[in-house]
């Protein structure tokens, strides 16, 4: 077919035609940064935590009246968690990965550093990794001899007194890459403070941040051979089968609450109740821009069929004289196909600039990575078949108007 016609038709609709054009544009740019941006946040929820997930509860307790001996009282709730039939560990914790409140401390490889290489989550609790189900894959857990209460080596800090302090720890692979690129870690050391210098004695698979908002950095954490006393409010993580889990649950609480009556039950919830509460807002924010994506494809498609059947409806007699010319129903509706996708490759070419535009906006203000340039074409695509599909109904009632009926409605 024959284009310069068209294009020519085109030029006598300016305003009409480029409306269009930029509301094709508009459509092009945001949805390809919209889906751009669903797939960034559905990757940022498939981040793994390092830890086996269908396996654990959590119970966090709140002591009313705290015993005078925290510590023993700590090892007493633990030591009655132990005998709940199920459970395969136990262990106190500061945190939890993805559980959102953190606990975090600057690493430097040189106590002279003015500024530090990065922050890494800190992880306090005997035999953590154990019952977190993490792997390690290299050097060994925390002996039972190097953990220090957390009250001795707050005042070792304090005090100056380097004997009180911790003195090895357990990395993960991503944070012991990320200080000795392409070395074995073992052995190597780090420093906390001026003062606090810890020697990595193994080395996790993985184990996610608490606050692990940012793929980058998710996986540096670190485990402390560090005790905390069962005081206002203390967390404790169990291990048992997965489907145990409610029943663990409900036994721990009960427990717990037999221990000591007085104690108020803060939060009980399995694992997945964590992962699912971390990830709420990016699920929130992915359907809200699915919804934004359907509303502009609904509203562009909607804006494409009413100005093909204005325009059928404005040509009438135009159609009928092509009919009569010879014309056939298939030269009428590839007619008005090509137009529409000559009209819908104007807007997308110029809605991958913005789309270009956008991105440039949001990796300066929000810190989003670049847009991969496969969105454009599958934009393009989905914007073509879209156009297509709107303008066919309005076309195929073009097709089907008689020579006759055309001309005699003049």
């Amino acid at each position: 077919m024959d284009i310069l016609p068209i294009l020519s038709t085109l030029r006598r609709h300016k305003i009409t035609s480029w409306l269009l054009i930029l509301e094709i544009a508009l459509t092009c740019a945001i949805v390809c940064n919209a889906v751009f941006m669903i797939g960034h946040r559905l990757q940022h929820m498939r981040m793994s935590s390092g830890i086996d997930e269908h396996a654990l509860v959590q119970v966090q307790v709140a002591d009313i009246a705290p015993s005078p001996d925290i510590y023993a009282r700590a090892k007493e709730d633990l030591a009655v968690l132990r005998q709940i039939p199920g459970v395969q560990a136990v262990a106190m914790t500061n945190q939890l990965p993805l559980g959102g409140s953190s606990s975090n401390a600057s690493v430097k490889l040189d106590p002279t550093q003015r500024q530090p290489i990065l922050s890494a989550g800190t992880y306090f609790g005997r035999d953590l990794p154990q019952t977190f189900g993490a792997r390690l894959v290299a050097g060994r857990n925390l002996k039972p001899e190097e953990y220090i209460d957390a009250d001795i080596a707050i005042k070792a800090l304090a005090t100056g007194d380097t004997k009180g302090l911790p003195a090895v720890a357990v990395v993960t692979q991503a944070l012991a890459q990320r200080l000795w690129p392409g070395q074995n870690p073992l052995g190597k050391s780090f420093y906390l403070t001026d003062t606090v210098s810890l020697r990595v004695v193994g080395v996790l698979a993985g184990l996610a941040r608490a606050n692990a908002h940012d793929d980058a950095t998710a996986q540096y954490t670190m485990i402390l051979p560090l005790l905390m006393g069962a005081g206002k409010d203390q967390s404790y993580i169990l291990r048992t089968r997965p489907q145990d889990r409610a029943a663990v649950l409900k036994a721990a609480v009960a427990a717990l609450k037999k221990a000591d009556p007085l104690r108020v039950v803060t939060r009980q919830r399995t694992y997945d109740d964590v992962r699912h509460e971390f990830f709420a807002n990016d699920r929130a924010m992915a359907g809200i821009l699915v919804g934004v994506i359907v509303a502009l494809l609904t509203v562009t498609a909607l804006g494409i069929v009413g100005l093909a059947s204005f325009w059928v409806a404005q040509r009438r007699r135009t159609i009928g004289v092509r009919r009569a010319l010879g014309a056939t129903r298939g030269h009428i509706l590839r007619y008005f196909q090509t137009e529409n996708f000559l009209l819908a490759t104007f807007g997308i070419a110029l809605g991958m600039l913005l789309a270009y535009g956008i991105n440039l906006f949001l990796m300066l203000h929000y810190e989003l990575p670049r847009l991969p340039a496969f969105y454009f074409p599958v934009g393009a695509v989905a914007l073509w078949l879209i156009g297509q599909l709107a303008v066919l109904g309005p076309a195929l009632r073009a097709a089907a108007v008689p020579p006759v009926v055309a001309t005699r409605s003049v």
